[in-house]
């Protein structure tokens, strides 16, 4: 596994959202975590990100135990998180924004190659290079901090609503991207209210209802009738 969370109680403060949870993921996997607003969906992405307070148990990355890590630490251990909301540099160029993903290393030939690759991967960016950040629309902001977390090579990355507010097409090559950075051996902890592409492109779904994994399993959980009736419209 390249991560494996144990009994996980997390929140904010006092706050309490997470229970108990426990979730693992192996080195090529994608894993959706889908569930009603409030579930604490987003949580366990920032508790893996050291980004809340953690009350109880374990989360363990490539056999370590990475429950109080501080985030740069995290990051230079291959964890990258893309959080809910698109949120690029505004201010700064496309160029300038994928530096600033690669703040863990200065060097400029690892920087420059690293770059190519998000180019590859994201040739719409690579045609906006110096375009700033609030005049891209919102498909390319999303691509643009996928491709920002992308230049931290990262082995495990952890994305938050990334269709959020993006049309059906855009939503679409979203997904495939998500697919083409697993297949270079990436794994995938994927936050989605669309739950039917989530299930679609991951190979194990966990459903999270009240701050608990209520229920979890392959492509095969579209068929489970709590989840057409709750989360699919039933369909």
């Amino acid at each position: 596994m390249i991560l494996s969370i144990k009994d996980l109680a997390a929140g904010y403060g006092k706050f309490r959202v997470l229970e108990d949870v426990d979730i693992t993921i192996k080195p090529d996997e994608i894993v959706a975590l889908i569930g009603p607003n409030g579930a604490g969906k987003s949580t366990v992405l920032k508790s893996i990100f050291g980004l809340t307070t953690n009350y109880g148990g374990k989360i363990i990355y490539r056999d370590k135990n990475i429950t109080k890590l501080n985030t740069s630490e995290l990051v230079r251990l291959g964890i990258s998180y893309v959080p809910q909301g698109r949120q690029v540099f505004s201010s700064l160029t496309v160029k300038e924004n994928l530096e600033m993903g690669a703040f863990i290393t200065d060097d400029k030939v690892l920087i420059k190659k690293k770059m190519k690759d998000v180019f590859a991967k994201f040739p719409v960016l690579k045609e906006k290079t110096n375009q700033y950040g609030f005049a891209l629309s919102g498909g390319q902001q999303q691509m643009l901090a996928m491709g920002r977390a992308l230049m931290q090579d990262p082995q495990l990355l952890l994305l938050d609503e990334p269709s959020l507010g993006l049309s059906p097409k855009l939503t679409k090559e979203i997904f495939q991207k998500i697919i083409d950075i697993n297949k270079e051996r990436t794994a995938v902890l994927i936050v989605e209210q669309n739950a039917k592409q989530a299930i679609k492109i991951a190979h194990r779904t966990y459903v999270l209802e009240d701050g608990k994994v209520a229920l979890t399993g392959g492509k095969n959980i579209v068929n489970n009738p709590k989840i057409k009736s709750i989360y699919l419209g039933g369909r």
